[in-house]
């Protein structure tokens, strides 16, 4: 009963009624009104009374409605929250035993977590560069194989040289990572993907390709690059580095196509051993770029490639056939001691000779040296 009388619904009609009984009274005491007229007008008095209740309920029911809305979001905030936290575990988990088994002796056991890393790579951007740095450090792992200590090219179809079934099991495992690293990076003609980068100092490497890839920075110094290489088409957003690849430890680099790609930062070649054909058409090279005190063994192919930068050829040597008609020469080029093979016709730019030494050696020259 207590709670009945404390009804804004009951006092409502209360003074709605007392509002129609005072309005319509002190109507009737004028003589030019009439009763009608005086009820009438009270009713529109309490009706209003009526109305004004109606309002202010349908407002607090809105602002109920709010608070709980308001709620609801925050709880499925709290869910969505937990819901991550709880997939940042498990992919924590996954990644932490993923790396585990990358030192277990089956073959197998290492292929598998390698794709458990690529998985999550995929699945979560966040872990994309840490997993690439990781089948890079795995790259970088002291390596040898009988087949690599025969650097002459195989004629044919020749199968290469097979090692134990220890070195044969890790070689399938390192191209493995390999092609993950290849299958991780963004494709060169991707918009809004960034640029990863790779840290393959001192790797050992056969048949390795990421054409037509973005690749962020490039570090290969020292590294042995063995079979084919393929960086055709490649996107390399930050700096290149292979100075003093192919010459350590009895490291080679053999067939090395880098066709139709584009170096937007520089690109360090300086002192590397191209023991076959290196074959760089059409590529583009924004920065600095550097071949200084390289050797290549077999045919030099630049045909149509551009220097947007400078080009240093110090001390370099061409002992195969020397492709260099760019598409533009080079406003800065250095040719101190550039040698090449005297007895190939080489193609040169037109401001471009080859002087015949003394002793029997050519080098480059340019003629308004």
């Amino acid at each position: 009963m207590k709670r009945f009388l404390r009804s804004p619904l009951l006092w409502t009609f209360v003074l709605s009624f007392v509002l129609l009984l005072a309005v319509g009274g002190w109507l009737l005491t004028d003589p030019a009104t009439s009763r009608s007229e005086a009820l009438k007008t009270g009713g529109v008095a309490g009706a209003a009374i009526v109305a004004l209740y109606a309002l202010w309920l349908n407002d607090r029911r809105r602002r109920v409605e709010e608070r709980r809305q308001e709620v609801e979001r925050q709880r499925q905030e709290l869910e969505l929250r937990r819901a991550d936290q709880d997939r940042d575990r498990i992919s924590d988990e996954r990644f932490a035993k993923a790396v585990e088994l990358l030192g277990h002796d089956a073959d197998q056991v290492r292929v598998g977590a390698l794709h458990a890393l690529a998985g999550l790579a995929r699945g979560r951007e966040l872990y994309r560069q840490t997993v690439l740095d990781i089948l890079c450090s795995y790259l970088r792992r002291p390596f040898k194989h009988p087949r690599y200590k025969d650097t002459a090219k195989r004629a044919g179809n020749t199968a290469p040289k097979e090692g134990t079934a220890e070195e044969d099991q890790e070689l399938q495992v390192r191209q493995t990572a390999q092609r993950l690293i290849g299958e991780l990076l963004p494709a060169a003609d991707s918009e809004g993907t960034p640029g990863y980068d790779l840290d393959l100092t001192g790797a050992v490497l056969e048949y390795f390709d990421l054409s037509d890839r973005k690749i962020g920075r490039l570090l290969l110094r020292y590294g042995g690059l063995y079979s084919s290489t393929n960086l055709s088409g490649c996107v390399f957003l930050g700096p290149v580095y292979l100075t003093g690849a192919g010459t350590k430890e009895d490291k080679r680099i053999g067939y090395f196509r880098c066709d139709n790609a584009k170096f937007e930062q520089r690109a360090w070649f300086s002192g590397v051993q191209f023991s076959e054909d290196a074959e760089f058409r059409g590529t583009v090279f924004a920065g600095e770029t550097s071949f200084k005190d390289s050797v290549f063994a077999k045919d030099a192919i630049f045909a149509d490639a551009e220097f947007k930068g400078t080009l240093d050829l110090r001390r370099a040597r061409f002992e195969g056939f020397a492709e260099l008609s760019f598409r533009e020469t080079p406003g800065t080029v250095s040719l101190y001691n550039t040698s090449v093979e005297p007895a190939r016709d080489h193609e040169l730019p037109a401001d471009w000779s080859v002087e015949t030494l003394p002793d029997g050696r050519a080098r480059l020259t340019m003629k308004d040296i």
